[in-house]
């Protein structure tokens, strides 16, 4: 059972991956010029969401329907928490980062492939932040 989860895992992220490189989000110019609405605006990413949006609302509900995913007890739920100016503060953070490298965790992941030093760079800072983060007090 272990296998096939670590399988099943595996091959979801490999789609995943594979999905990111199709859709250019692994481009930070790509995600860039799509973010720029009030210049030179690439609309070309909206296409990718109005895709992604349809599957992911099928998996959705074939999920409500299931009593528990294949290879675990029971689906995981997100803790149920106020918003509160520590989510607020990350949410502007991971949006900002996003804006102004044109990366965020999984498409510069999998663009560490392309080997330019500026993902490993981002990638670092990334992981930087994200070990801060667990050291940083919950106040």
């Amino acid at each position: 059972m272990k296998a096939c989860r670590i399988l099943a895992g595996f091959l979801a992220g490999c789609l995943f991956g594979a999905g990111l490189v199709v859709s250019h989000m692994i481009d930070p110019l790509k995600v860039l010029g799509f973010l720029d609405i009030a210049g030179d605006w690439d609309p070309s990413l909206a296409f990718v969401m109005a895709g992604a949006i349809p599957a992911a609302a099928i998996g959705v509900a074939l999920g409500h329907r299931a009593r528990h995913p294949l290879y675990a007890p029971a689906f995981a739920q997100p803790p149920r928490q106020p918003v509160n100016a520590r989510l607020l503060t990350g949410a502007a953070l991971f949006g900002a980062g996003w804006g102004l490298a044109g990366y965020c965790p999984g498409p510069a992941l999998a663009a560490l492939g392309n080997g330019a030093p500026g993902t490993a760079i981002f990638v670092a800072a990334m992981l930087a932040g994200m070990a801060a983060f667990r050291w940083m007090p919950a106040r």
